[in-house]
């Protein structure tokens, strides 16, 4: 596989995609032209460059997943794809902002690989975080797939936005440590303390029965997308997501008190995604 060709026919598809100007926080349409649009944008007023773009594009299942294709004439046509829109989310971001890409095992390493060539090389992955949930049945012939992987991109790997998170961390035996200057808490599984988080996060599925169940194909927890805004963004920031779906960062975003710019060729998913918004809670930036 030629890496840097398809590297260059992605610059390419992104030189001479014709901006199309957004209309709107969501907007319908194929999302290379409106993040084309977007960049004009930027030229005019470069305060309006994004925090945050959260991509989670198709996984190159080859089906078709009910609300939307992932069939493609070949692996090289998908990279070409997804590479065009790295180029152009790395466009899009502000010197202080970051990426974060979704994809599982098919994709994520080649992915990885033409991620390094968009930003300049792998000391700009900060994170590869891993999240794993339970879901489905069990495989027979190997072991279960029960985990994506996220890459997370920083436009400038030396000034970029992160506000660490922090997670329990059961003591030993679950009783208390009682160490000075140590502050201790306990739950129903023991006592713990709270540390730094790291990067494999447990978060499960949208159940069937979930309230924010959106009846969307490969809808995204609420709780996975607000550990990531919390982490690289602030209150007023700007996020955009590119392949929109069921519109859960923007469901969050709202909630957080961001804006959010969100983007689907599929009129369904756009549709769904302002619902969501109209029904959550809204966080007025102080």
């Amino acid at each position: 596989m030629d890496t840097q060709a398809i590297f260059d026919a992605a610059q390419t598809a992104w030189d001479e995609a014709r901006p199309v100007p957004p209309d709107g926080a969501f907007v319908p349409g194929e999302n290379l032209p409106i993040m084309k649009g977007l960049r004009a944008e930027l030229d005019r007023d470069a305060g309006r460059a994004f925090a945050l773009v959260y991509m989670d594009p198709p996984y190159f299942t080859k089906r078709s997943q009910g609300d939307y294709e992932d069939r493609w004439a070949s692996f090289e046509d998908y990279l070409v794809m997804l590479t065009a829109r790295v180029i152009a989310a790395r466009e899009l971001l502000a010197q202080d902002g970051c990426l974060w890409l979704h994809l599982d095992r098919r994709a994520v390493h080649y992915a990885r690989v033409m991620a390094d060539l968009c930003f300049g090389g792998p000391d700009f992955l900060v994170n590869e975080v891993v999240w794993a949930y339970k879901s489905g049945g069990a495989s027979r012939r190997r072991f279960s797939n029960k985990h994506d992987t996220l890459l997370f991109y920083a436009k400038d790997r030396r000034r970029y936005k992160f506000f660490p998170q922090k997670e329990k961390s059961y003591n030993r035996e679950r009783k208390p440590y009682r160490f000075q200057g140590v502050e201790e808490w306990e739950d129903g599984e023991g006592w713990y303390t709270l540390v730094n988080m790291k990067d494999v996060w447990e978060i499960p599925m949208v159940g069937r029965t979930a309230a924010e169940r959106a009846g969307y194909a490969s809808q995204k927890p609420e709780a996975l997308l607000e550990r990531i805004v919390c982490a690289c963004t602030e209150r007023g920031d700007r996020c955009l997501d590119p392949f929109c779906g069921s519109g859960t960062l923007a469901a969050v975003c709202k909630r957080l008190g961001r804006d959010c710019l969100s983007i689907d060729e599929n009129p369904r998913a756009i549709a769904i995604a302002q619902t969501r918004t109209k029904g959550a809670p809204t966080c007025h930036t102080p």
